[in-house]
């Protein structure tokens, strides 16, 4: 094993002991002469093992006594409250709001904590171009004519082939590809809705997806949902007879990073099927988890193809390339005519290229980078709000995705905080935006997306002064 793998194979074990608790805060570690002796290692493995534990603020050196493991971020701020949304509350649209932040995107004068997508830093740029150019060499007439209807073929290949991480079954038959997520998304509500019809949702949601929902003329029932385990799946149950789909984002949920355990999954996919109520399972984030394994998706556990599963590459690998996809299960016909209607066929170029990127092999190695990245810029994150934020701040403590959860108490209102923090040149995203009642005003999303930089440091304390100011 080549020392770079080994390295950070040890320091990932001991990582592992620290936040399953096995090692406590307080506890002193091997020195860095018997970590060689019990590994075989070299000095500077050894000292970069410590190193690499020291970036994830998860030990800390203490002169002439040696290593010891850190109080963890998470464990000293509270977790949020299961959410309480209305069962049948009077509904607004944020539309002003949504508006306000969503035209901050692009910006580059801007601090954009609002944006929930990768920055550059997280992206393989130079293959990605590569791809383009060798797409259009391959294509014919140059990547100029009409893709298929059902999309490109090796692409559906592709993805059906990764099923397997996620215990899933898929033939490049059973998809569909789509201009993106939510083009997806649409898609499916546009086949099984009609105006009137009550869609539930997880609340917080993404406000895309409210906005989608109230533009087809559906109702929203917010569900409560545990920042942890997810939608509360009783709560579904009880309302199950004035419900007619459902819309899920099962892994990593924007905005409070929540992953449902494979226990929950399966009893929904079950409700569900027996109401004969769709689902439409949003995995988005599923290829973006912090743990040692993929976590199962609601489609894994579905017989009956009641569930449609949409993803994209927006948040893995290219947001800009707008390549997503949809496995509709026993819906597939209805989807593919509306499909005809709406777009004929999607971009040519851009599928071919993030095909053939899996095809070698580099989108693996690219999520395992990123995955690491991605966490580790968690950890700095939940380590700035803990020190430059109030000390009643709480924070939700995602397991993967790109979103974490801030909760304030009630003097914050984070909506009048966008107004303040945009004259400074930051955006956040108020918690206003995830939802259509009147609730999560002291809430924002923070994006993990964005890497926290020294200068982005400085924005987060600049932004955790101006919270003090408003208790």
């Amino acid at each position: 094993m080549k020392t770079d793998f080994l390295y950070i194979d040890i320091s990932g074990k001991i990582a592992r002991l620290i936040k399953d608790k096995v090692l406590k805060a307080g506890d002193r570690l091997p020195s860095v002469r018997m970590l060689c002796k019990e590994h075989n290692i070299s000095m500077n493995t050894a000292k970069r093992v410590f190193w690499e534990l020291e970036a994830q603020s998860l030990i800390e050196s203490r002169p002439q006594s040696g290593y010891f493991v850190c109080q963890l971020p998470y464990q000293r701020l509270p977790l949020p409250a299961l959410t309480n949304p209305l069962p049948s509350g009077r509904t607004s649209e944020p539309d002003e709001l949504i508006r306000k932040v969503y035209s901050t995107m692009g910006k580059k004068d801007l601090t954009l904590f609002s944006i929930g997508a990768p920055a550059k830093e997280f992206l393989p740029l130079a293959k990605l171009n590569k791809e383009i150019v060798n797409a259009t060499r391959a294509l014919p007439a140059s990547g100029t004519a009409y893709e298929q209807l059902q999309g490109n073929d090796l692409l559906r290949r592709m993805i059906a082939a990764r099923a397997i991480s996620w215990g899933g079954h898929l033939q490049e038959d059973d998809l569909i590809t789509t201009a993106g997520g939510m083009n997806a998304i649409s898609f499916c509500l546009m086949a099984l809705t009609k105006p009137g019809d009550t869609i539930a949702m997880e609340s917080p949601c993404y406000p895309g997806s409210l906005q989608l929902a109230r533009s087809l003329g559906l109702k929203v029932m917010e569900i409560p949902t545990h920042p942890v385990t997810g939608l509360d799946i009783a709560t579904l149950k009880n309302r199950i007879d004035k419900i007619d789909i459902c819309l899920l984002v099962p892994n990593f949920n924007t905005p409070l990073g929540s992953c449902m355990p494979e226990e929950n999954k399966k009893a929904v996919v079950k409700l569900l099927a027996k109401h004969n109520i769709p689902l439409i399972e949003d995995d988005i984030y599923g290829e973006l988890y912090f743990g040692t394994h993929r976590p199962k998706c609601c489609k894994t556990f579905d017989r009956e193809g009641n569930v449609l599963l949409c993803s994209s590459f927006s948040k893995t690998l290219a947001p800009g390339y707008r390549v997503g996809w949809v496995a509709p299960g026993k819906y597939k016909e209805q989807l593919l005519k509306l499909k005809l209607v709406h777009a004929i066929s999607s971009s040519a170029i851009t599928q071919e290229a993030i095909a053939n990127f899996l095809k070698t092999g580099r989108y693996d190695h690219h999520l395992r980078k990123m995955r690491a990245m991605v966490q580790q810029n968690y950890i700095q994150y939940v380590n700035a709000v803990a020190e430059y934020f109030p000390a009643d701040t709480r924070v939700s403590r995602p397991q993967g995705g790109l979103a974490m959860w801030v909760e304030f108490n009630r003097n914050v209102d984070t909506t009048a905080l966008f107004d303040i923090a945009i004259k400074q040149k930051i955006s956040i995203a108020p918690g206003r935006m995830f939802t259509l009642q009147h609730q999560y005003e002291n809430c924002m999303r923070l994006s993990l997306g964005l890497l926290l930089t020294d200068e982005v440091r400085q924005k987060l304390k600049q932004l955790g002064k101006m919270v003090n100011m408003m208790i």
